[in-house]
């Protein structure tokens, strides 16, 4: 059966990838394949992967509410838009989980130029810039020539030093995040450079995907059991992190939510980050 791909590819559908996606929700076997089996009653000749994806969580979320909260995973992180404000503190949290320290939204002068720094972070005394590459759309690639010019910007501003986390000190090291993928150029170019690139899928072992279902840094919008209005007055109140939801509840009761809905959210959001 031919089914249709977001980039416009017509493709064979393929059950064991659909398997493996159900399966690293945390849903169990049992579970992945019921709804495997309700969706070859639905799937047919033509159809797109986002209609295949969108029936797949309506199934998983009757299920589990997280699980179906972690196969959304790849989707939350494209609701930090459109602009990709939300993307950068989301970013700098991450940076956070792994012991740095963070600021952003920043604007420096180079040798020649002023740039507006999307994140910094400083750990054991090395300072780095983060660019970040947000795209709305899950089919658009970092090509090559995105490293190109931030090695430009990052030539510039590392022959001066900053007043920074308290100190004068320079800027050495540099990366690229983005929420989608690097062309195989951009990872050549980019790492040939020394560059440090993070990628949905790159590096392999220590990806943006792995980093978050590490260290449980599912962002807001992942949740089911909240509305895109409910998400979005939570990133307005710097409320980025599911996990930052369980510590500072009553964020809950500022955005309007009833007791019974702040139970139910909470629930989901527990569920979320215990997972292992």
């Amino acid at each position: 059966m031919k089914i249709i791909k977001h980039s416009g590819d017509i493709v064979d559908y393929n059950p064991d990838k659909l398997k493996s996606s159900l399966l690293k929700s945390g849903a169990g076997q049992l579970v992945v394949k019921d709804i495997l089996r309700q969706l070859e009653q639905e799937i047919f000749e033509g159809m797109s992967t986002k209609q295949i994806y969108k029936l797949a969580f309506g199934l998983l979320k009757k299920a589990s509410n997280s699980h179906a909260a972690r196969y959304n995973l790849r989707q939350a992180i494209q609701l930090l838009g459109p602009a990709g404000f939300f993307f950068e503190k989301f970013v700098a949290r991450l940076f956070q989980s792994e012991k740095y320290e963070a600021q952003t939204n920043l604007t420096l002068q180079g040798k020649c130029v002023s740039h507006e720094i999307d994140v910094l972070v400083q750990k054991n005394n090395i300072i780095a810039m983060v660019e970040c590459k947000f795209h709305a759309h899950r089919e658009a690639v970092s090509d090559v020539k995105v490293p190109m010019y931030i090695l430009s910007r990052f030539n510039d501003l590392k022959e001066k030093s900053f007043q920074l986390f308290g100190k004068k000190q320079p800027i050495s090291k540099c990366w690229i995040v983005t929420n989608n993928r690097f062309s195989s150029d951009a990872v050549t170019f980019g790492s040939c450079s020394g560059l440090n690139m993070l990628s949905w899928d790159f590096p392999l072992d220590h990806n943006l995907r792995t980093k978050i279902d590490n260290n449980h840094l599912y962002p807001v919008t992942c949740l089911t059991t909240l509305s895109l209005t409910e998400k979005d007055k939570l990133l307005i109140l710097d409320v980025i992190l599911v996990k930052e939801i369980i510590n500072h509840s009553d964020c809950l009761e500022k955005i309007g939510l009833s007791p019974n809905r702040i139970k139910n959210v909470l629930k989901e959001a527990a569920e979320l980050c215990s997972y292992i």
